[in-house]
C-alpha cells in the first residue's frame, strides 16, 4: 500500500549551558515522510522517464505522474482537519498501465469527449480518427494524450508545468500541436489548470482533465449521496451511442436539473431515455453566461467528509460522469476496490468545448487556426462545509 501516514514535522529544542550561563537553542528538525512514493513511479515508457511531482500550498498536497500528465492524488482536509485524498488514482505506474479504465486523472486531448464516427471536415478535407468508443473516437482517440509522457518543470513548490508535442497526423489530426498544461495550487486552495497550445496547421483542439473525485476520501463508498449544484439551464442530449442530437434543451422537469442543490443519486434511476443512453449521466451540460469568461460551473459536497469542492471554467461546458462503467477490477492508492456492486464510486466533472463540435456548426468553434493561440483556464477550489452538529 503506497498511501502512507503523514507525520509531522517536530522540532527539537536542546538547551546547553555556557560560562556565562547563556542559553543556546539547536534545532532539529525531521523530515516530512512522504504521502507517496515516487520510486513506485520510476519507469521508462516510449524511451522517456516516467516520475512523480508533488506541489503543495501548505493546506493542501498534490501528486501528479508526467505518464498522461495525470493527477494522482489530491490531499485536502475534512471537516476535523483530517488529510483526506479525494482524488481516485493508483500508487504505481502498474496501476496506471493495467487499468480498466485509461483516463484517471488524466490530461485528454487532442480532442476530450467524443467525434461521431470519428470524422470530421476542416476546408472540405475529411479527417478519419481511430474508433475506440465504437462507432466513435473518443478522448483523442486510441493513444490519446494520456498516453504519453510529457515533458515536466517545476518553477516552485506549488506548480508544475507539462509539455508534449503531437505530430502532425498522430491518431489523425492535422497540424503540430505544441500543447502545455499548468497546474497550480493558489493561496485560497483552488486547483488551477490552464490549458495552452499553438498549431502550425488548421485543427481542432478540446482540452481537459479527467479526474475521478470522491470528496469523503478514496475507498468511502459511492457518491451519490453528495450533494451537486450545476450552473446550467440547458444540456445536450444524446443518441444511444452519446453523440449529441445538436439540441440545447431545457433541464426543467428533468433529472438533468441541478440548478437547485440536491444530491447526485436523487433522480438517477428514473425511468429517462437520456439516463438509459448513458447508463447514468454523461452528458455535456451548457453553462450559464458567456463562454470565455471565468464563472462558477459546479459546486460538489461530500456528505461524510464536508468537504466542499467548486468548479469555475471559461469553458462553455461541463462533463458530468457519474462512474457509470467502473468495473470491480482495480485496486486503488490505499487498497480499496472500485466496487461492482457499487460502482458510483467517483464521479468526473470535465470543463470543455462540446462533444461532436467539429461536425455540429451551432456549437461554439473548436477550431484552432496557425498563429492563434489556445488558452483556457478552469479552477476547482476547495473548502469545508459548516459542521452539522452531531446527533
Amino acid at each position: 500500500m503506497n498511501l502512507r501516514k503523514i507525520v509531522p514535522v517536530l522540532g527539537i529544542f536542546a538547551c546547553v549551558a555556557c560560562k556565562n550561563s547563556e542559553v543556546k537553542e539547536e534545532k532539529v528538525s525531521v523530515e516530512e515522510e512522504e504521502l507517496m512514493e515516487a520510486s513506485a513511479f520510476q519507469d521508462t515508457i516510449q524511451g522517456k522517464g516516467v516520475t512523480l511531482n508533488k506541489i503543495e500550498n501548505g493546506d493542501l498536497t498534490a501528486y501528479f505522474t508526467n505518464y498522461g500528465a495525470r493527477l494522482v492524488g489530491l490531499w485536502v482536509p475534512n471537516e476535523d482537519g483530517e488529510l483526506t485524498d479525494v482524488v481516485v488514482g493508483f500508487g504505481d505506474i502498474e496501476g496506471y498501465l493495467n487499468s480498466t479504465e485509461a483516463y484517471f486523472g488524466a490530461t485528454i486531448g487532442r480532442y476530450g469527449n467524443r467525434i461521431a464516427k470519428g470524422r470530421f471536415s476542416l476546408d472540405g478535407e475529411e479527417y478519419q480518427l481511430p474508433i475506440n468508443n465504437d462507432p466513435n473516437t473518443l478522448h483523442g482517440g486510441k493513444s490519446g494524450f494520456e498516453d504519453k509522457v510529457w515533458e515536466v518543470e517545476q518553477p516552485n513548490d506549488s506548480t508544475l508545468i507539462f509539455s508534449y508535442t503531437s505530430q502532425d497526423g498522430e491518431e489523425g489530426f492535422p497540424g503540430n500541436l505544441e500543447t502545455t498544461v499548468t497546474y497550480a495550487l493558489t493561496d485560497d486552495n483552488a486547483l488551477r489548470i490552464t490549458y495552452e497550445a499553438t498549431t502550425d496547421e488548421k485543427t481542432v483542439v478540446n482540452l481537459t482533465n479527467h479526474a475521478f473525485f470522491n470528496l469523503n476520501g478514496e475507498g468511502s463508498g459511492s457518491i451519490l449521496n453528495h450533494d451537486m449544484k450545476i450552473f446550467a439551464d440547458r444540456y445536450t442530449p444524446v443518441d444511444s451511442t452519446l453523440i449529441p442530437t445538436g439540441e440545447l434543451a431545457s433541464v426543467e422537469d428533468t433529472p438533468f436539473d441541478f440548478r437547485e442543490t440536491k444530491t447526485i443519486g436523487k433522480d438517477i434511476n428514473e425511468n429517462n431515455t437520456q439516463l438509459e443512453n448513458g447508463q447514468g449521466y454523461d452528458h455535456n451540460f451548457v453553462l450559464n453566461g458567456a463562454y470565455g469568461k471565468m464563472r462558477p460551473a459546479a459546486i460538489v459536497t461530500g456528505e461524510k467528509s464536508g468537504i466542499t469542492m467548486e468548479v469555475f471554467t471559461q469553458e462553455p461546458g461541463i462533463q458530468f460522469y457519474s462512474g457509470n462503467f467502473m468495473q470491480g477490477e482495480n485496486t486503488f492508492k490505499n487498497g480499496s476496490k472500485d466496487d461492482q456492486d457499487d460502482h458510483r464510486t467517483a464521479f468526473a466533472l470535465e470543463t470543455q468545448h462540446f462533444p461532436d463540435a467539429p461536425n455540429q456548426p451551432d456549437f461554439p468553434s473548436t477550431v484552432l487556426e496557425p498563429g492563434e493561440k489556445y488558452q483556457t483556464v478552469s479552477i476547482y477550489k476547495f473548502s469545508v462545509a459548516e459542521k452539522k452538529p452531531k446527533k
